[in-house]
């Protein structure tokens, strides 16, 4: 089993559903009393708040890199950045460690392509929904057309994540604001919704609509996993 590098703390909230979610995996595949071998780096997410709401993107690729080479040095084989917004600095991370870094957006298009779905849409903080870097990894990487919600809508799904899921906090109200946004995606000819924020799957699950949806943090997950497993 190889050892899974992961860099959280954006928001510890997420974070903990990786950790739940890598050893639940290496339990199913391997039985008895196996765990996954990890070597985890959580940062303050309130650093990389200041950043992100600065627009300091150079100064965040500088921060993560540095964390990023922190987990490389504990021995990781590769890397999960446990955020999907923070992958903006993607590249910056990539050019600071030897290690390859598992994309989010590349599990997520591997898993919307093997469900035969070309038309999807995206939910996420204002930075993933309105910025090229996750939208066009999708369209220019997995042939996916990806679509999101208005401006109004926008404020709204990323306040609900500032304001109340990275704080662990679940409101039925506003769990009916994204399940209305997501129907208004059907209708506009989505064939599935990105959660596209790993805190989203705490709020929003499938039972709670008929469109599928395919939660980042899980294929993230499911990606480790094959790789700290299958090679």
């Amino acid at each position: 089993m190889k050892t899974i590098g992961l860099l959280g703390g954006m928001s510890w909230e997420s974070t903990q559903s990786y950790y739940r979610l890598l050893n639940e995996g290496v339990k199913t595949r391997l039985s008895g009393f196996h765990s996954a071998r990890l070597c985890l780096v959580s940062v303050d997410f309130a650093d990389i708040e200041t950043l992100q709401r600065a627009g300091d993107w150079e100064a965040a690729g500088r921060y993560l890199a540095a964390s990023a080479r922190q987990v490389q040095a504990g021995g990781a084989d590769c890397l999960v950045l446990a955020t999907n917004t923070m992958h903006r600095v993607a590249e910056a991370i990539e050019a600071a460690i030897d290690i390859p870094l598992l994309h989010i957006a590349d599990a997520t298009g591997a898993a919307l392509r093997e469900a035969g779905v070309r038309r999807v849409g995206l939910l996420g903080t204002r930075f993933t929904m309105e910025q090229a870097f996750y939208r066009e990894r999708l369209e220019q990487r997995h042939d996916i057309e990806v679509m999101v919600p208005d401006a109004d809508q926008r404020q709204m799904v990323h306040d609900v994540i500032f304001q109340e899921l990275v704080q662990g906090t679940i409101d039925e109200t506003s769990r009916q604001r994204y399940l209305a946004i997501i129907d208004e995606l059907a209708s506009r000819g989505a064939e599935g919704v990105i959660l596209g924020c790993t805190e989203i799957a705490m709020l929003v699950h499938q039972s709670h609509t008929a469109l599928p949806l395919f939660d980042t943090t899980e294929l993230h997950a499911r990606a480790a996993l094959a790789f700290a497993l299958d090679g």
